[in-house]
């Protein structure tokens, strides 16, 4: 099967060696995905509901890369630096994928970069 791939900004991708997403037939996987700008800089620093919805964008345009959106996810991981941040990266999530209700698993763990706060990675089925 062919093995299409979506390239990622991240600063540090070149050193991990990995894609943003990677389709092979009908499934798609996207990487964790921080909010990171287009200079490769965290945004919306302090702020985890803005970081979560920055990290469903670019999921998103991940996705549209390769022939699908937010209505074939399957599966969604989120991972938070802080616990009481639970509610807002939930929020945020709730707000992209209400109809959608994919399985999902929250987790809490520390990031590569002190701005972080949170990183969401996706499974897509088409």
């Amino acid at each position: 099967m062919e093995r299409r791939k979506v390239p990622t900004d991240a600063r540090w991708a070149a050193t991990v060696g990995y894609s943003r997403a990677v389709r092979v037939g009908d499934r798609i996987w996207v990487s964790g995905t921080a909010s990171v700008g287009p200079d490769g800089a965290i945004q919306h620093a302090g702020n985890p509901y803005k970081q979560a919805t920055r990290c469903i964008e670019i999921i998103e345009a991940a996705l549209r890369e390769v022939g699908a959106g937010l209505e074939h996810v399957v599966r969604t991981r989120m991972f938070v630096r802080n616990p009481g941040d639970w509610e807002a990266v939930g929020r945020a999530h709730g707000e992209a994928f209400a109809t959608v209700a994919p399985a999902t698993t929250m987790v809490f763990t520390d990031f590569i970069d002190p701005e972080m706060l949170v990183e969401i990675e996706a499974e897509a089925v088409i």
